[in-house]
């Protein structure tokens, strides 16, 4: 008898309990968004697949960044705007992932991963990302 998958279980790099640092490029690539920016990139992605947007952690302290989760070699592939970071394999790119559930302070999910979106749409990221940034330009004018 083969042992029934719950659509609920999580990837084995995010922690049972706390925090921890992963390896950019490995798990995944990750996208990092400063500030409010980071925070209407991810209201726009949410909207838009209904609340199913894949992997998004937020950062309380400092910056107050974003970082999307993208499926592994992915982030290369869109030239990121000012104010967006990718997060590769090459160099000592981290990213904090905090646990489901209990304390992870200062980080925690925006969106979790699921089985049907383990993670961000690199290609739909960068379009809602461009027009974000578009808006604001034009706002400003």
């Amino acid at each position: 008898m083969e042992p029934k998958n719950s659509p609920d279980l999580m990837p084995s790099w995010i922690p049972a309990t706390g925090h921890a640092l992963r390896h950019a490029g490995i798990h995944f690539d990750a996208v990092r968004i400063i500030g409010m920016l980071g925070e209407q990139v991810a209201y726009e992605l949410m909207q838009f697949t209904d609340f199913r947007a894949g992997p998004i952690v937020r950062s309380r302290i400092g910056d107050r960044s974003m970082y999307f989760l993208l499926p592994p070699g992915s982030a290369r592939a869109c030239r990121w705007p000012v104010g967006a970071e990718a997060l590769v394999r090459e160099g000592a790119a981290f990213v904090g992932v905090p646990a489901v559930h209990g304390l992870t302070y200062p980080l925690d999910w925006r969106s979790l991963p699921s089985a049907q979106v383990p993670f961000v749409d690199a290609e739909l990221l960068f379009e809602l990302l461009v027009k974000v940034v578009d808006d604001e330009i034009r706002a400003v004018r």
